[in-house]
């Protein structure tokens, strides 16, 4: 999808979510295209930052960064070095005018020196004959450092030229905008900006290249991607200051700045395969901008989970093609990078894959390695940015500032989490903080059933509302037993449903024909195993309800029409426990037997003798699609439901202490009793079917998978 289309769609659902909501973010659509005063747009003893927490305190991030302090309204330069700023404007003039004429000799040596390079100037006068080597030297130089603090006023005299900068100026423009202006002086930091803001006033179209040329910085960790040689060394926080300086004095100069740069931060941003260091510093710029634009913050979120989502999918896909070997490298090249996180992290960049470095780093192993660890790595971090940038926000998860930005988090995970299968990490900024109080749970709630049982979405999309929904009920450890035992009700009912339209025509189970039930079916199913207790209304005063182990064939008393709705739907004629996963069937059918909830071995025998593919549609009914793809008649299970629950272990390591709390793991009853009537496997294929329903996560140690 386009990005354009991409934004558009995340626009309309945030719209959709709640008429009665306003949007968090409005666009000041009555200023674009008007010039605000400089005194309105001063950035005096400001560095962009600390003025967002007027408008956007509770969203800033905790993290204190450099002060810069600049005073851009008051520059006056007369004289820099040797030369005054007449005399240079007088060069200037003269340089332009010989070049409209077509004459570029003094205009190419204008470029060149605007670049910031050194420049040699004909001497007429000099004696050929001169051989003093320590003369030259010193001679050069000094007139090197006379140059680089001429560039100043160079900049400050072009600023009343830029009027003439248009077209015919191209190859200038190209050349003041390549200057290497953030690794030198305060000064000229402060002239620079203020020149930028002078050619975007004069030039207007040359809007979109400023803009460019500042989000090209982005990207930018090391010191060596601003250091200019001979200026004293510019720290990471200070360039970066600097460049957050000169975008809000733009931005607040021209108002239409905002539109004409969503795009390009899009353009921008690393590809999947770039380096880790550059992705973590250009989101880290993603999230300064969206402090003090707030035109922007929804497309800057939404631009940063479709590329975290894209890394999610690439790294799982990765994990999921590893074996144990390469499983193993991998965990011991993560535990490697956690044990050196300490270091300088300027040393580090050295080599963003110093931990899986060897002799055979072009060999494929290593390769698949050193990609799946910066992808794990740059995950984990932009994750953990993005739960720092919204804990605050949700301190207190009842204010209707807390319900809007979770609205702005449903409209992302509606239109850009739910439709990726196979993300795995990323939901978890939805699972956390949609836990933080019951009317965010029940904002997320209604959101996935009504994306589940709207019946013009396309299928796949309601299932995968329905997985999702079951996963967060039966995981969420802060989901209240009310509230499960409600959605149980509500599924109960939609299921119901389901089952009198579907049992009209319905031969036996179809998994193609009949997959919105036995998703819901097996969701109602996933949901009672992990939350059994809370469909409980009373039992027996031996019952120590810290101790599962003591619930075991008891006398129990369940919710009302529980125990009816799963009978109704299991013993129909769809036969959902033949269809939906045989690992979610058999957990179910073993802790509802000893529950004394419901005994469904009889079925699960019969079904064995049942074969799918009778009632199966189309060219699969008799085989011979299945011939021609060659698939193995007798395997089943593509005929089957996947049990893909999005919400199982978090694991990245950095990011993982924010829902360490979150979730429910998976706690087998001890002494529950393997051998059930009809089920011939072994204690130990059952033991390893109980941790497959529980822990299918991304990364152990960084490996693993899941689907």
């Amino acid at each position: 999808m386009p990005r354009a289309a991409a934004s558009m769609t995340v626009q309309l659902a945030r719209a959709a979510v709640s008429s009665t909501l306003k949007p968090i973010l409005k666009p000041t659509s009555s200023l674009l295209g008007l010039k605000r005063s400089r005194e309105e747009a001063s950035l005096d003893n400001n560095d962009g930052e600390d003025d967002a927490s007027s408008t956007d305190g509770a969203h800033s991030p905790r993290k204190k960064r450099a002060r810069v302090e600049f005073d851009l309204e008051n520059i006056e330069v007369h004289e820099i070095g040797a030369r005054p700023v007449a005399e240079i404007r007088n060069e200037i003039r003269d340089a332009l005018d010989r070049h409209a004429q077509g004459h570029d000799e003094d205009y190419d040596l204008l470029k060149q020196t605007l670049q910031g390079k050194p420049v040699s100037y004909r001497d007429d006068d000099r004696d050929d004959d001169d051989n003093d080597d320590d003369n030259d030297d010193t001679r050069d130089s000094v007139s090197i450092a006379k140059q680089r603090q001429e560039l100043k006023g160079y900049f400050v005299a072009l600023t009343g030229f830029t009027p003439r900068l248009g077209r015919s100026c191209d190859g200038l423009v190209r050349s003041l905008l390549q200057c290497q202006w953030l690794g030198r002086d305060d000064q000229f930091a402060k002239i620079y900006i203020q020149f930028l803001a002078a050619l975007v006033s004069a030039q207007g179209p040359r809007l979109t290249q400023v803009l460019s040329m500042i989000i090209d910085k982005f990207p930018s960790s090391r010191h060596s991607e601003w250091a200019v040689e001979g200026w004293s060394p510019v720290t990471r926080e200070v360039a970066q200051a600097r460049l957050h300086v000169a975008l809000r004095y733009i931005l607040q100069l021209f108002p239409v700045a905002e539109s004409v740069l969503e795009p390009i931060l899009a353009s921008k941003y690393p590809y999947h395969d770039e380096p880790k260091r550059s992705h973590l510093a250009y989101v880290d710029n993603l999230l300064r901008l969206r402090q003090y634009s707030p035109g922007l913050r929804n497309d800057i979120m939404d631009l940063i989970i479709s590329r975290l989502i894209k890394i999610d999918v690439e790294m799982q896909t990765d994990l999921d093609d590893m074996d144990d070997k390469l499983a193993a490298m991998l965990g011991m090249a993560l535990k490697s990078a956690q044990e050196h996180e300490a270091q300088d992290e300027e040393d580090s960049d050295d080599s963003d894959n110093e931990s899986v470095s060897s002799a055979e780093s072009e060999d494929d192993e290593y390769i698949r390695v050193k990609t799946a660890k910066e992808n794990i790595e740059k995950m984990d971090t932009i994750l953990d940015s993005l739960f720092e940038l919204y804990t605050p926000i949700f301190a207190d998860p009842h204010s209707q500032e807390a319900m809007d930005v979770f609205e702005d988090l449903l409209a992302e995970f509606s239109h850009l989490i739910l439709p990726t299968i196979k993300s795995r990490h990323t939901q978890f900024l939805i699972f956390h903080f949609g836990q933080q109080s019951e009317r965010l749970i029940d904002a997320f709630c209604g959101t996935c059933i009504n994306i589940a049982f709207e019946s013009q979405r396309p299928l796949i999309l309601r299932q995968s509302a329905c997985a999702y929904l079951a996963s967060f009920v039966a995981r969420g450890a802060h989901v209240p037993g009310h509230i499960v035992v409600k959605i149980f009700e509500v599924l109960g009912y939609h299921l119901d449903e389901m089952r009198a339209v579907y049992e009209v025509s319905c031969r036996g189970p179809d998994v193609r024909r009949y997959a919105p039930f036995y998703a819901l079916m097996q969701a109602l199913m996933y949901v009672f195993c992990f939350r059994w207790q809370d469909l409980i209304t009373s039992v027996p005063d031996d019952v120590d309800k810290e101790d599962p182990l003591s619930y075991l064939d008891q006398e129990i008393e369940w919710e009302s029409e529980i125990k009816d709705i799963m009978r109704r739907n299991i013993y129909s004629k769809l036969n959902p426990l033949k269809v939906c996963s045989p690992v979610i069937v058999d957990q179910f059918a073993k802790l509802a037997h000893h529950f004394r909830f419901m005994y469904v071995y009889p079925l699960i025998e019969s079904n064995k003798r049942l074969r799918l593919s009778q009632f199966s549609v189309g060219a699969y009914s008799n085989g011979g699609a299945l011939r021609d793809m060659s698939f193995d008649v007798s395997d089943e299970s593509w005929q089957q439901l996947g049990s893909y629950f999005p919400f199982d272990p978090y694991q990245l390591p950095k990011s993982k202490r924010w829902v360490d709390e979150d979730y429910l793991p998976w706690r087998p009853i001890p002494g529950l009793n393997p051998e059930e009537p009809g089920d011939d496997s072994d204690e130990a294929d059952i033991d390893e079917e109980e941790d497959e329903i529980d822990e299918d996560t991304a990364t152990e140690e960084g490996a693993g998978g899941d689907d």
